[in-house]
């Protein structure tokens, strides 16, 4: 009797992907796969999609498998040996409440959108490809969950993710970037996704931000990080041959794929406000600065993508220009909304030190000691009266990023930005020219937008048990109570924190350089006295 050869991989995925699909024969292949055609999208050969890494399900397991093994054996080390306190000071902590209440909602998210791609595209290949995503997806939620859920036994902030993602004010521009993706269509969906988010910005998320994380002492953000880096690869790639093959079947396709590629290129750019502001504002020791980043993985990597995909008629996104004249001056911007608004976010803020600002100016020559440093002397010489600057009222926010209204414009650091337009007898506002234009394009679905100012103003960001008939009744106290901030635990300024407090027991180090300490002591003393 003769052995059966065993299969190649090429010819494994072959009877995965086309052996077990069939053709319809009692239903309509309209009527089975309806979001197929309402995009305007043209799709005339299945058979020409292309997935480079042709896995199967069985090698799938078997490689996930193997890197969970590696990934929890650090996590579990870092977690024996107290890792905690070996980062650089108490403030890099900030920066994981922002993961760990932003990312992960964002890759639960991504895990939804995909899981209904593998129903709604209308060959197996494809299909396969958006399920093993959507697996990534979601183990990337479980895994940084893992890893930071250790600091949330130290550390105030962390402890009530998924409930802040759905209700704080500022968590509802990254939840609305994927709400937004999620109620497109399918090829709307993994073009927003797949390319414009995953192979044209991740690597500004997974690659400056994961070894600012190294270089400040937390192995454990850095081991996930690490293990989802070749996941990522996977997607770019993926993000790719879905251009390629939507600009290869149809002519037709190039204009409506153009237009996605604006939308959301802006849109991404907008929630990618929130890594430059960590990069720049919350690591005590910087990798490089935001302009550096957006330069090489942006301008220099995107510029090459770009170049290459203008023999199928795509150009660079739109309003490109402006985010690269925003460079230098973004995450300063962001820093400034968030400390005038901190007490209505769940972490504490701080204004940068002497010696931060030095490197802020040698990165930064052209803005930082023209447009910020002045204001935040200022802001400082008022601390130190003991009246420190804040926000008294709410901001506008913009209605498609759902940003503050406080960006500048790209050719004026001293102008803030204010655009408008009516629909429908209504008045709406914007941050940018490109939000005003992804409105005016699709206005009926962005005029449907929960803009947490507005709830608040209309009474409707409150809890069951809140009496707005009571004497004593605060209005902006219950709002902040419905988002699940709590007062005094979560935002206001970093050196009345307990996070601050705690750590100068805990370590015997100083809580931040701000309060004494220079960054080489930092960098000495950051390996000892664990207790």
């Amino acid at each position: 009797m003769t052995k059966a050869k065993k299969l190649s991989l090429k010819q494994n995925y072959t009877m995965l992907t086309k052996g077990l699909d069939w053709e319809p024969s009692y239903q309509k292949k309209e009527d089975i796969f309806p979001q197929l055609s309402f995009e305007g999208i043209k799709i005339h050969n299945w058979d020409n999609w292309e997935d480079p890494f042709r896995l199967t399900i069985d090698a799938y397991w078997k490689y996930q498998g193997e890197k969970e093994k590696k990934l929890y054996a650090i996590i579990d080390a870092f977690q024996q040996n107290n890792g905690q306190f070996n980062v650089t000071d108490a403030r890099y902590i900030q920066a994981l409440k922002i993961f760990i209440n932003a990312v992960v909602g964002l890759e639960y998210s991504a895990w939804r959108g995909f899981t209904r791609l593998g129903r709604e595209l209308g060959d197996a290949s494809p299909r396969i490809a958006t399920q093993m995503q959507a697996i990534d997806e979601m183990r990337h939620a479980t895994t940084q969950t893992h890893a930071i859920s250790h600091y949330n036994r130290f550390f105030e902030g962390m402890g009530n993710a998924p409930y802040q993602y759905d209700h704080a004010w500022y968590l509802s521009i990254p939840k609305s970037f994927f709400d937004d993706a999620c109620s497109a269509g399918p090829f709307e969906f993994i073009v927003a996704i797949s390319f414009a988010f995953e192979y044209v910005l991740t690597n500004l998320v997974f690659m400056p931000w994961m070894s600012g994380a190294a270089y400040n002492g937390d192995m454990s953000t850095v081991s996930f990080g690490f293990s989802a880096q070749s996941d990522e690869a996977r997607h770019m790639t993926l993000g790719l041959e879905v251009i390629k093959f939507l600009l290869e079947q149809d002519p037709d396709n190039v204009a409506i794929v153009q237009k996605w590629i604006d939308k959301w290129f802006w849109r991404a750019y907008r929630v990618l406000s929130l890594v430059a502001t960590m990069m720049d504002y919350m690591l005590p020791k910087r990798v490089m600065s935001w302009d550096e980043a957006w330069t090489i993985y942006y301008e220099e990597n995107g510029g090459a993508l770009f170049a290459d995909l203008a023999r199928y008629g795509i150009k660079p996104p739109r309003n490109a220009e402006v985010t690269i004249k925003e460079k230098g001056r973004l995450s300063h911007e962001m820093w400034s909304i968030f400390y005038a608004n901190r007490d209505v976010v769940g972490f504490p803020l701080w204004l940068p030190s002497q010696e931060e600002m030095a490197w802020f100016s040698e990165k930064y020559p052209d803005t930082f000691d023209k447009y910020y440093r002045p204001r935040f002397e200022y802001w400082q010489e008022l601390e130190d009266l003991g009246t420190p600057y804040t926000n008294s009222t709410l901001p506008q926010l913009c209605q498609v990023c759902q940003w503050p209204c406080l960006f500048t414009e790209a050719d004026d650091p001293t102008e803030f930005v204010h655009r408008e337009t009516e629909f429908d007898g209504e008045i709406f506002h914007f941050c940018s020219d490109g939000c005003h234009q992804i409105f005016e394009d699709e206005p009926k679905k962005y005029i449907q937008a929960w803009l947490p100012v507005h709830q608040i103003y209309m009474g409707n960001c409150l809890l069951p048990d809140a009496d707005p008939s009571s004497p004593d009744f605060n209005p902006m106290a219950e709002a902040i109570r419905y988002m699940g901030i709590k007062p005094g635990v979560d935002g206001g300024l970093f050196k009345d924190h307990s996070d601050a407090k705690n750590w100068e027991k805990w370590t015997e180090r100083p809580a931040n350089i701000h309060q004494g300490a220079s960054t080489d002591f930092v960098r000495k003393t950051s390996s000892q006295n664990s207790k």
